[in-house]
């Protein structure tokens, strides 16, 4: 088995080897939907392959000036993103609130009207199971990986291409309509919802 059409890829190219895609359920928290405040959320570890430096840049675009956003994490880029939110004179509108706690995760999660999860080719990317299984639609790219798996264009979230300019457009019409992302967040949930560890359980326990 392979947690993801990303990694059944690799497994084919490099090891030869056949498999069955079963994606796995968010980790088990008190996820909850309280609301669709008019900020973005973005957790992640600070690290170059999650692109957290592409949303900035997309936040900085003419059609996304008035989105807020929320990143949380922590990683080797911190100073480094830190500096280019500065650059592009973002520090009105993004915070940085570094690493947090599960309470934290949830409730951040509870509250946003979106989550922004944009990595290069992630194998899984438990971010956006977890926004799912809070109600909330996930924006990302065509090259993400996982996520891209998981997100269904226009239904459950967004997926653009990985530039600026199409990822500005996409966060700032998504955030500008907070009955469209309860829309893309009541679908977001359902399929969380089709994703159980009762499943995931009862087919690995199948023979081969």
């Amino acid at each position: 088995y392979a947690q993801s059409k990303t990694i059944q890829a690799r497994l084919r190219r490099w090891n030869r080897t056949s498999s069955t895609v079963l994606y796995p359920p968010a980790p088990p928290r008190a996820y909850r939907c309280e609301a669709f405040e008019p900020f973005l959320f973005v957790v992640s570890r600070l690290a170059p392959l999650k692109r957290i430096d592409l949303i900035l840049n997309a936040l900085a675009t003419p059609a996304a000036q008035g989105v807020r956003c929320v990143i949380a994490g922590e990683g080797e880029q911190a100073a480094s993103l830190s500096a280019l939110a500065r650059r592009l004179q973002l520090e009105d509108r993004v915070t940085f609130v570094g690493r947090i706690s599960d309470e934290e995760l949830v409730d951040y999660l509870g509250r946003c009207r979106a989550v922004a999860f944009v990595p290069l080719q992630e194998d899984y990317g438990f971010v956006t199971a977890e926004a799912f299984a809070s109600g909330k639609p996930v924006i990302t790219t065509l090259d993400s990986g996982g996520p891209a798996e998981l997100v269904s264009d226009g239904t459950n979230g967004r997926i653009v291409a990985p530039t600026a300019g199409a990822l500005g457009e996409v966060i700032a019409a998504v955030m500008q309509d907070p009955s469209g992302a309860e829309r893309l967040g009541r679908a977001a949930l359902a399929a969380a919802e089709g994703m159980r560890w009762a499943d995931v359980a009862a087919t690995l326990g199948r023979p081969l």
